[in-house]
Formats: C-alpha cells, sequence, structure tokens
C-alpha cells in the first residue's frame, strides 16, 4: 500500500474511533424515527424482540459495563473495529481474486 493511501486510511480510523468513542456517548436516548412513527401512528406494541437481543453490544452498550456512556462509546468502538476487519478482509479477497483472474503480462 502506498504511503498516502496509508495514511489516509490510518488518520480515518482514527477519527472514526474517536467519534465512536467520545461522540456516540451523546447520541440522543429520543426514539428514532421509525421508533417515533409506530408510537405515533399506534403499533409499537406489536414490535418483537430481534435475533441479537442477547449479543454483547445489543442496544448499543456493551454488557456489564455499568456506566451507559462508557459502554455506548466502547460498543461504538466495537462495530468500528469489527466493520475495519471485515472491510479489510473483504478487500484483501477481492484484490486476491482480481490478481488470479488477470491476464499474464498485464499491467495495472
Amino acid at each position: 500500500m502506498r504511503a498516502n493511501l496509508k495514511l489516509f486510511v490510518i488518520g480515518g480510523l482514527l477519527v472514526t474511533v474517536a467519534l465512536a468513542l467520545f461522540v456516540s456517548p451523546f447520541a440522543s436516548s429520543e426514539p428514532d424515527g421509525l421508533e417515533r412513527v409506530a408510537d405515533e401512528k399506534g403499533f409499537s406494541s406489536s414490535a418483537r424482540e430481534h435475533g441479537l437481543k442477547d449479543s454483547p453490544v445489543a442496544d448499543y452498550a456493551v454488557r456489564g459495563v455499568e456506566n451507559q456512556r462508557v459502554g455506548t462509546g466502547l460498543a461504538g468502538l466495537i462495530g468500528v473495529m469489527v466493520t475495519f476487519g471485515l472491510g479489510t478482509v473483504l478487500f484483501g479477497v477481492l484484490r486476491s481474486v482480481r490478481r488470479t483472474s488477470e491476464p499474464a503480462g498485464a499491467d495495472g
């Protein structure tokens, strides 16, 4: 990876981590648009729990962390790292597939 691109990716990751850790704990706890419409239209009582309700980071918090703001920040950090990791693996796989499908002697 070229130095400029590497610096850009690292800088973007650092900004994203900072936002996840320090800004996300201050997000509004008011219902989002979908929940609000469900409340206004009167069908929010028919909502069901989702399949991941028992996951370690369900409801934007880390299970076992008592401080809600810290738990939200940690959940954001975990989400950023998992997303970045999956994206890195996906792009690595796509790059290797692309390299094997190029004809011999092709310059990129």
